[in-house]
């Protein structure tokens, strides 16, 4: 019998009844505004900010908001299977962690904490390129749970090429490339704080432990860690790369390769013809281009575009189960989950990330089952109206 995520609901009454109740809220909506009375401006504001006034991520929250489930009934819903099957991996619901850098700015066991909780709810874990950890670490902290490595492509392609070594090496399935950060966007509340982790060295433990990138400093870093960082500033993205330069990860990388950020059909279709094995509908959680379309809207353009060619994964605005519900609706196979979970980790270290998963798989587990379905692959466009229509 398939694991029923719902029966998180009853652990938490059954709880109660000793007078326990969670740390956290259950309404993960409420997480955000816990984490910035806790922690300093600075790091709230990297994480909750976005690009220009916000506008772009109030539109992600508004377009999964305007779409509403329409339930079915007496459908059959006494046994559900959550699983399924992405990029050729066996995963027990439609959710992965999404690749958030610098996280030991939310707390001191940083990513390791996150990774340790994706593992024992066996969900995929994506490593940043940017994370305050290097990736063996967390590769030995995971064992063999399911991780796949998020890269931000560097001018270096010597860099590029040792960072795609180090993640097979220690096990990463999946290579999810970033392309909609090749500048870093106005940020203003990172800019009013002047506050930006990796001019202080955070956020750059792949990068000071590679060789190939430690190779191109003329002293160590902890001899000189104001020319390591100008280095790595210097190298961490590159606004020339065009399609035609995919076909390098291709040759350096035998694993698939989903490209995130891709919002217009076209680009999916260009992501198929260059041989890339899926793509996220993503505009970074708003914190990239002021005025976006909201990548909700984006989705199912994107999702008919990529046909059968490509795997669609979904991510910007996912707060609820019922947001996961809606992705896959909507034409996404799994949604990655961000902000959610990088709270968690500031509230409670792993025991808070491990709550966040936790939750917002019993919400998705429970709205499935209401909506009348047994199964992620059964939902589709019907499952939808738009403003309650």
């Amino acid at each position: 019998m398939a694991k029923h995520w719902a029966d998180f609901q009853y652990e938490i009454y059954l709880n109660g009844m000793t007078g326990a109740v969670p740390r956290l809220p259950t309404d993960l909506s409420r997480l955000e505004a816990l984490t910035q009375q806790r922690l300093g401006p600075g790091p709230v504001g990297y994480v909750a900010g976005a690009a220009g006034d916000g506008s772009t991520a109030r539109a992600n929250r508004a377009a999964l908001e305007r779409r509403r489930i329409v339930p079915r009934m007496l459908r059959d819903v006494g046994e559900r299977d959550l699983s399924v099957r992405v990029l050729g991996r066996a995963l027990p619901a439609p959710v992965a962690l999404a690749p958030v850098g610098v996280l030991s700015i939310m707390h001191p066991d940083a990513e390791t904490a996150a990774a340790l909780a994706a593992a024992a709810q066996g969900v995929p874990f994506v490593l940043s390129s940017a994370s305050s950890t290097p990736m063996e670490e967390v590769a030995r902290a995971m064992g063999d749970a399911e991780r796949w490595f998020q890269l931000y492509w560097a001018k270096d392609r010597e860099v590029t090429r040792s960072f795609l070594r180090r993640a097979k090496a220690c096990g990463f399935s999946v290579l999810v490339v970033t392309l909609d950060t090749p500048l870093l966007a106005w940020r203003p509340r990172d800019l009013d704080q002047a506050y930006l982790p990796f001019l202080r060295g955070v956020g750059t433990a792949n990068y000071f432990t590679d060789p190939a990138f430690l190779s191109t400093l003329a002293k160590p870093v902890h001899e000189d860690l104001d020319a390591a960082v100008l280095r790595f500033v210097g190298m961490f993205a590159d606004p020339g790369k065009t399609w035609p330069d995919l076909a390098f990860l291709r040759d350096n990388w035998d694993g698939p390769i989903v490209l995130k950020g891709v919002l217009h059909p076209d680009d999916a279709r260009l992501a198929a013809e260059a041989g890339m094995d899926g793509v996220v509908v993503s505009n970074h959680g708003g914190r990239q281009v002021a005025g976006s379309v909201a990548a909700a809207d984006a989705l199912p353009r994107v999702a008919e575009a990529a046909g059968d060619r490509l795997t669609v994964l979904f991510d910007s605005g996912v707060r609820t189960g019922d947001d996961v519900f809606k992705a896959l609706a909507l034409g996404a196979r799994a949604v990655l989950l961000g902000r959610p979970y990088v709270y968690g980790l500031a509230l409670d270290g792993r025991a808070g990330v491990e709550h966040v998963i936790r939750c917002l798989l019993a919400e998705f587990d429970l709205t499935l089952a209401l909506s009348g379905h047994a199964t992620p692959g059964t939902v589709g466009p019907a499952d939808l109206v738009e403003d309650g229509r």
